[in-house]
């Protein structure tokens, strides 16, 4: 799942990305209001972490135009400003939670759980190709009777496989979707972490579930390979 940080405290966007990345999330970061709209309204996230005190375009602003174009994404209000008029202002502007800085990142990640909660009341699906399987839910994933340890970017690129199967997808997608829609590194990560990839749910099983489609990108078997 991802998350956008609207922050332009770069200690403070650089600690809650360290910290949600470590528990698993993919997170993109924007350092002004304006360049936050543009991210919410184009890609999909589970939680957006807003500041109100933004440069170019203000918390509130955002806030608002994400609900007049119907962005239902969940947003949680990130400040310093401690005001209960301020609090009651973004809750009515469509915020959905409000926490105030200074913060323990223990509470902020107990309210990005809430509202994922909240926003997905139903467990979400196990996905499968064949015998190789992925839980979201229980965050596990396996081949047969077979669970394999995958580090968070290993699953996160085998669950957006094993949602487009038999798809051709693109190393662009895939740094979009698994890694962040303003990744400026190496594309050739995507390789790499393909191979890591085939190392544990392919070769010690003797089968070839991604495919490579030279030129284009990389295709799931939904017969497992």
């Amino acid at each position: 799942m991802r998350v956008l940080v609207v922050e332009d405290e770069r200690h403070i966007a650089a600690a809650v990305e360290r910290g949600l990345r470590a528990e698993g999330f993919g997170v993109d970061i924007a350092d002004d209001g304006e360049k936050g709209l543009v991210l919410a309204r184009h890609n999909d996230y589970a939680v957006i972490v807003l500041d109100l005190m933004l440069p170019g375009r203000n918390g509130y602003d955002v806030c608002r135009a994400l609900r007049v174009d119907d962005v239902t994404t969940p947003v949680l209000v990130l400040t310093a400003k401690d005001g209960e008029y301020d609090e009651a202002d973004a809750l009515d502007l469509g915020a959905d939670d409000y926490l105030t800085k200074p913060f323990s990142f223990v509470v902020l990640l107990a309210r990005i759980r809430a509202l994922l909660r909240r926003s997905s009341p139903q467990r979400p699906a196990v996905l499968s190709a064949g015998d190789l399987w992925l839980d979201p839910g229980s965050h596990r994933c396996g081949r047969g009777a077979d669970v394999l340890a995958l580090t968070p970017r290993e699953f996160g690129l085998l669950e957006f496989l094993l949602q487009h199967p038999e798809t051709v997808v693109s190393k662009h997608e895939l740094l979009t979707q698994v890694w962040d829609a303003c990744f400026d590194g190496d594309p050739n990560i995507v390789e790499v972490y393909v191979g890591y990839l085939r190392r544990k749910i392919d070769t010690p099983y003797r089968r070839s579930a991604i495919e490579t489609v030279r030129g284009v990108g990389y295709r799931l078997d939904g017969k497992g390979g």
